[in-house]
């Protein structure tokens, strides 16, 4: 696998982390009802008074990076996106369009922190990988302006 190639996968990934992680932050603080299979102790599962139980509270991503170490083209990186598990946390807030009798709602299982890190990790991934394409590129250009 060539130099190039591998960076741009590392650009790739980085750029994905940071498409999840923007998408986490701002669906932080969204709620949505409890699923119906939650708590043994709510009688009516995730019913709430207007009756929106088709809704569900957002999903936060997370990304798995791996390296690419397979046969002859190895090198780079390929990332996927996955849901978090568990999805969401139980939070009270009777005042919520979506609390059930005891006064929960489904919060995204988000932590802010580890948001922030991974924000990090992409931008500081994003620069190491465009500084070896910068690199390749200066290299290829001194290749050719070689004379012989």
């Amino acid at each position: 696998m060539s130099t190039l190639s591998i960076a741009t996968s590392g650009l790739s990934a980085a750029s994905l982390r940071l498409d999840v992680t923007a998408s986490n932050v701002a669906n932080a603080l969204t709620t949505g009802p409890l699923p119906a299979d939650y708590g043994s102790n709510t009688s009516g599962g995730a019913g709430n008074s207007n009756g929106s139980s088709g809704l569900s509270a957002y999903v936060p991503l997370q990304v798995n990076q791996v390296d690419q170490a397979s046969g002859s083209t190895a090198g780079g990186t390929s990332a996927t996106v996955s849901a978090v598990s568990p999805s969401f946390v139980p939070q009270y807030d009777p005042s919520s369009p979506f609390a059930n009798q005891d006064g929960l709602v489904a919060a995204p299982n988000v932590d802010l922190a580890t948001q922030f890190v991974q924000l990090l990790t992409a931008k500081y991934s994003f620069a190491a990988n465009a500084k070896v394409i910068q690199t390749y590129a200066d290299m290829t250009k001194s290749l050719l302006d070689i004379k012989a």
